[in-house]
């Protein structure tokens, strides 16, 4: 069955999934969604047999239902090859009684690969499938990780420029190094003089500025986004929880139709939607265990069902989550509020203009499915080094939220089901903090000298992602206040 996508503040036009992909973000600033959730047309046992690769075709063709079957294995086999250090691409590691699901093995080391490793592909086949011959732009906003991943994916592809915007001083050491020295001509990265909502709502701007748009049209060029707002971000997110149930199932380690429970750290809400959208499929997910950091804006909207942004920014060691306005909680608000688009419309003006938004006890008791807590930062700094004390099994600042958060769960409800935590990063990409918690102190050498200590102690060879950047130039040394964005913008493109 055909899938269509709409925007979630509905102008009633519907497009087809390669389109909507192009586009990133609806005309009138609502974020594409699909007409329907299809579900699983495999049985589990079936999906079970398959390796990642032809799990990720089962999922994405149900709901990129305009791409060929050629076309979207070429996507897929050209996203998921070498570039990942391991042959089944996402390893479950069992440890602390959980199963960590290591989403970190693609070219920089963060959980962000898996979707951005085959949106370029995706990308591409969207454009000459539309006849599009603009050269297309994609604009993003990084709170770390997005920025580098989309970065890798993008550059030197041909018919494609990336600008990157992320918080000056706002992201750890390697990962803006993983950014400033990255090549390619067709790639610009630029610090933002704010954080990373600042530098959110500064692109979501430059999207809905009909002015530039029709500017650079008139130039041959037009706006994508590689931000999880675009749906060719969020549905290749979908195949990796199908892929770590059925992986549990073949091992013989969960029944079929067993419920199992999902933990993930959440900033902008993409990750955890799209274990939402895989229990909706008909995966057999219970709890959705929603783990936030300090900036706790999810936890109180789980707890009052008020999202209210109107607080102070807390600079984390989990910094990809230090984020107040989740943009993919729209999606959520939209399908909890029976798809209407006024009515969700209404709730995201409130949010622009008053920072905060109220939804009905109706609406609340649609939000059943989640469970919404947070980590302090000495609990995360503890929950690092509890895992390495009595597992040997270290974990990054983001994953540790979320396993901290997992086991408040465990503790507040006694639910014993099998959990999968989403590891969504390399301890290598945030080893001071890493080192940090282990050592219980803060420790004065330089941040290469860490990740060498930090190899030594988890007995893990320093990935490749991160070995390259020990001695590469910076090449993009760029700063700009958010009210300057669109002047670099224009300036790159006319470069």
């Amino acid at each position: 069955m055909e899938v269509y996508y709409g925007s979630t503040r509905g102008n009633g036009r519907k497009v087809k999934a390669s389109q909507a992909i192009l586009k990133g973000l609806s005309e009138d600033g609502g974020l594409y969604v699909p007409d329907h959730i299809p579900v699983l047309d495999k049985s589990l046992k079936e999906l079970s047999e398959l390796d990642y690769r032809g799990t990720v075709y089962e999922i994405m063709k149900l709901f990129l239902t305009d791409f060929t079957e050629d076309e979207l294995r070429s996507c897929i086999e050209r996203a998921y090859d070498s570039k990942f250090d391991t042959e089944e691409i996402v390893p479950l590691a069992q440890t602390a009684g959980a199963y960590y699901l290591e989403l970190f093995h693609g070219p920089t080391i963060a959980f962000k690969d898996m979707a951005l490793s085959i949106l370029p592909h995706l990308m591409t086949v969207s454009a000459k499938k539309n006849g599009v011959d603009n050269e297309i732009v994609i604009l993003t906003a990084t709170s770390g990780d997005t920025g580098k991943a989309a970065l890798a994916g993008f550059a030197g592809v041909e018919g494609t420029r990336i600008i990157v915007f992320y918080p000056k001083n706002g992201v750890s050491p390697v990962q803006e190094k993983q950014m400033v020295t990255q090549k390619g001509s067709n790639t610009l990265v630029v610090g933002i003089h704010g954080n990373f909502d600042d530098a959110q709502t500064g692109v979501k701007k430059l999207f809905s500025d009909r002015e530039l748009a029709e500017e650079m049209e008139k130039k041959g060029y037009q706006f994508s986004s590689a931000n999880s707002i675009n749906i060719g971000r969020l549905v290749p997110q979908i195949c990796y929880y199908v892929y770590a149930y059925t992986r549990l199932l073949g091992e013989g380690r969960i029944a079929e139709g067993e419920i199992v429970n999902v933990a993930v750290p959440t900033g902008n809400f993409g990750n955890i939607l799209a274990a939402y959208y895989a229990k909706n499929m008909g995966l057999p997910i219970g709890k959705l265990i929603c783990a936030s950091n300090e900036n706790k804006v999810l936890y109180d909207f789980f707890r009052t069902g008020t999202y209210d942004r109107n607080r102070e920014f807390v600079l984390t060691a989990s910094p990809s989550m230090d984020i107040l306005i989740s943009s993919n909680l729209e999606r959520l608000i939209y399908r909890i509020g029976g798809e209407d688009a006024d009515r969700n419309r209404q709730l995201m003006a409130a949010l622009g203009n008053q920072g905060k938004y109220e939804i009905t006890e109706e609406m609340r008791a649609s939000l059943e499915d989640f469970y919404g807590n947070y980590a302090t930062e000495s609990q995360t700094a503890a929950e690092i080094r509890r895992l390495y004390e009595e597992c040997g099994y270290v974990i990054d600042t983001h994953t540790a939220v979320a396993s901290a958060v997992y086991r408040k769960y465990r503790e507040e409800t006694g639910d014993g089901r099998q959990t999968i935590i989403a590891s969504t990063a390399s301890p290598f990409k945030f080893a001071r903090s890493v080192m940090n918690a282990i050592g219980g102190k803060e420790d004065a050498r330089g941040d290469f000298e860490l990740i060498d200590e930090l190899s030594a102690l988890a007995g893990v060879e320093i990935p490749g992602a991160v070995e390259e950047i020990r001695t590469a130039p910076v090449l993009h040394d760029r700063q700009c206040r958010v009210e300057e964005m669109k002047d670099v913008v224009r300036e790159f493109l006319q470069g």
